[in-house]
């Protein structure tokens, strides 16, 4: 009824596609959003820490660990997409300032499920988990102004 209001009057002048009218209708309100975010943020934080204790379960440890740890970490990621929208989150993962640390963090998460469930070798898996966290640190301070340049002298200065 709205819409036919809007047309009538002449306000709705613009063709609109069945696309943004489900975006427009799919839009949640900024309480529920922040809800979405702490929500998604606090599954991917519970699903790497059971993750963690679940690497000492005998035979199965590993495959247990790397699921739920690699998981963990997607669903913290993907907690933002409740915050900034799925499309201006994948934009802004694949910008050029992000877009290395992006493709580590995708390649860590590849590699951790390689290792645990085609190479069986729980060193490796160690190994790329521990890079997983690395490289989502870095890609996570890519969002904060000069947050790496800040952590790269402080490593210059430590390391001098």
């Amino acid at each position: 009824m709205d819409k036919l209001k809007k047309v009538l009057s002449g306000q709705d002048t613009e063709d609109r596609s069945g696309l943004s009218e489900v975006v427009e209708a799919s839009s949640l309100s900024w309480g529920t959003r922040i809800k979405g975010f702490i929500a998604c943020f606090a599954i991917g934080i519970l699903c790497s820490l059971l993750g963690t204790l679940l690497l000492w379960v005998p035979r199965k440890g590993l495959h247990l660990f790397a699921v739920f740890y690699t998981f963990g970490n997607i669903a913290s990621i993907g907690s933002t997409i409740f915050l900034m929208g799925p499309v201006k989150q994948l934009k802004g993962m694949f910008e050029p300032t992000r877009l290395i640390a992006t493709i580590m963090v995708l390649l860590c998460f590849a590699l951790t499920l390689c290792s645990a469930f085609w190479w069986h070798n729980k060193g490796l898996a160690l190994i790329f988990c521990i890079l997983q966290s690395l490289a989502l640190t870095w890609y996570s301070l890519s969002f904060i102004p000069f947050a790496r340049d800040a952590v790269k002298k402080c490593f210059a200065v430590c390391l001098a």
